[in-house]
């Protein structure tokens, strides 16, 4: 019942998407992990993958930027089909990754990191920007990049994506281990880069925290869609979210 509600959610809204996923199957080596993952993202949307640890998400996003060892299915950007193209090259086309392990490099200071990766399109943000959003990395701009705080870290990762130019933006778990007041500075950010058109994908835990920045929610069990809940629906769906989540 739960999957074939959510078919019918997701369906009708594809071909408006700047990010329609269909069928998609994902492995780590022998253990196949995503089975039929589909979902859609509509261009300037936030949207959240939410479910137990395990489900999937962050295995879903790895398929989706093209670092997953193995996949299969259909995954459409812009109505490109990326299912078959390198990770260099989805990025070419405008998404950016935020793992959730943040990946900043010990060698290299704050403003070192922040300038690592390239511009893939038009319109980044400048570092003055950067810093604009997140006044704490100008003055930490010549610390050692791991010396920063986990809430640095964070706005680092997500700097340093905003730089590249990239307008659809994949964040795994960003709040989670954050104090409550840089959650708060992060949803801020979020609430931002939606109100200026970036499409955003988020998997979190945290789905109070979601709720204050997404359009709509799509639950993930055992490596697939379960069910769709738009964001103004969550609090009157909220014992269905909790069964889910297993809160």
């Amino acid at each position: 019942m739960r999957e074939s509600a959510a078919t019918v959610e997701t369906t009708p809204h594809s071909a408006a998407g700047s990010l329609t996923v269909e069928g998609l199957e994902g492995w780590y080596g022998e253990s196949h992990v995503l089975h039929g993952m589909s979902f859609d993202i509509r261009r300037g949307e936030v949207v959240t993958l939410l479910g137990r640890n395990g489900a999937g998400k962050t295995t879903t996003l790895r398929a989706i930027i093209g670092i997953l060892g193995k996949r299969s299915g259909s995954i459409r950007f812009d109505g490109v089909e990326t299912i078959g193209m390198t990770s260099r090259g989805i990025a070419r086309l405008g998404i950016g990754y935020v793992p959730e392990e943040r990946g900043i490099f010990s060698s290299l200071s704050t403003y070192e990191n922040l300038m690592l990766p390239p511009r893939v399109k038009p319109g980044g943000l400048s570092v003055e920007d950067v810093y604009t959003l997140f006044p704490n990395l100008k003055e930490r701009a010549a610390s050692q990049g791991t010396k920063l705080s986990g809430g640095e870290q964070q706005m680092l990762a997500i700097g340093r994506i905003l730089r590249t130019g990239a307008k659809t933006i994949l964040l795994d778990e960003p709040t989670e281990g954050l104090a409550p007041v840089i959650v708060q500075q992060i949803g801020r950010t979020l609430q931002k880069l939606k109100g200026e058109g970036y499409t955003i994908l988020l998997v979190e835990q945290n789905f109070r925290f979601a709720q204050t920045v997404a359009d709509r929610h799509f639950v993930v069990e055992q490596g697939r869609v379960v069910d769709m809940i738009p964001n103004a629906e969550l609090d009157a769906n909220i014992a269905k979210l909790h069964a889910y989540l297993g809160v």
